[in-house]
């Protein structure tokens, strides 16, 4: 497999261009591309250039729309609303996130539901947001359907992952991680298949519910099973109703696969809790934080999830990858 060095300004501007040339408005498109940076600076290929060229056909086909004003409201004084009007949740995110700070700043606590929205792919880039604000930050979201339940052979949720990030008192994250409630993510099943490999038992089932190291299994009438059994399928449960029920977003059994280039908008929602932590206990949540972070930084090898990540300044991509980004930013540009 050949690779090529890239730095994330060029994956950032390569990827803008891209999304602008099949009709995204240029803010919009700038705020999708600044998540794609991220995530291929942490190294999460699947939420990085592995979407742009979905995000690029659903534009041309208005599966995702790419030139639309987010709508923020706040129904009451800790709830903030998005309406995303079927476009990217990047923008809807930022567009709602101040008047969501300084709720949680009055109240303690706030919700932000950003509604009616594409995926957001990595729901850790947005906690992150909110915890280097100052903030704890919890998030989730749903996807199309693709874990069985236990004891269930045919998919009733999806990935549905859920994210907390946790702010330093110096600034910065304390603690950040973002997983998805099912064994493994989707992308990985798919990747390991384009790749012809295996999988590990415990990843996925097959149409009869058996378990199976064959990815191609899963996809083709099979299903991913939740993470830790009863315990990660009800996780699972308490996801989609917080970003489907919640928000008046898809259900998973109700969504086309992400990917799909034409067919209806995802129409997903998105819900952060937003939580000041220094509300109930003042300044003795930092004294609480650090004792935490002692008794885990005291044993070698062990430390806080997120802690100490950073990005890499250039990434390793696969040349195809690459070229099918810079591909995409040739385009002849869309009418917006």
């Amino acid at each position: 497999m050949s690779t090529i060095n890239v730095d994330l300004d060029t994956i950032e501007s390569t990827t803008s261009q891209a999304l602008q040339a099949h009709g995204a408005a240029p803010w919009i498109a700038d705020s999708v591309a600044h998540a794609v940076r991220v995530a291929e600076g942490y190294g999460n290929r699947i939420c990085g250039l592995y979407y742009l060229e979905s995000y690029c056909a659903q534009l041309q086909t208005g599966r995702v729309l790419g030139n639309v004003e987010p709508a923020v409201s706040q129904p009451k004084p800790g709830s903030v609303k998005v309406d995303a009007k079927r476009g990217f949740a990047q923008p809807a995110f930022s567009r709602g996130l101040p008047l969501a700070l300084a709720a949680a700043d009055t109240n303690g606590i706030a919700s932000l539901a950003i509604c009616h929205a594409h995926t957001c792919t990595s729901l850790g880039y947005f906690t992150e947001q909110i915890s280097r604000a100052g903030y704890i930050a919890i998030g989730v979201t749903n996807a199309s359907a693709c874990v069985s339940p236990p004891g269930g052979t045919q998919a009733v949720l999806g990935t549905n992952p859920f994210s907390m990030s946790v702010p330093a008192e110096d600034g910065g994250i304390a603690m950040h991680f973002d997983q998805s409630t099912s064994a493994i993510a989707l992308g990985k099943i798919t990747m390991a298949a384009a790749a012809g490999q295996s999988i590990p038992l415990g990843w996925g089932v097959d149409a009869q519910g058996q378990p199976t190291t064959d990815p191609n299994a899963v996809i083709k009438g099979g299903s991913l099973v939740s993470a830790g059994g009863y315990k990660g399928y009800g996780f699972g449960l308490m996801v989609e109703i917080l970003a489907a029920a919640f928000t008046d977003g898809t259900t998973s059994t109700q969504l086309e696969p992400l990917k799909k280039p034409a067919g209806a908008p995802h129409n997903l929602g998105q819900t952060y809790i937003i939580i000041d932590p220094t509300n109930v206990a003042g300044q003795g949540f930092w004294q609480r934080m650090q004792a935490i972070q002692e008794v885990i930084n005291v044993q070698p090898g062990a430390r806080l999830p997120g802690a100490n990540k950073a990005q890499q300044a250039v990434v390793e991509l696969e040349h195809k990858v690459w070229q099918q980004a810079q591909a995409l930013a040739q385009a002849s540009p869309v009418e917006v």
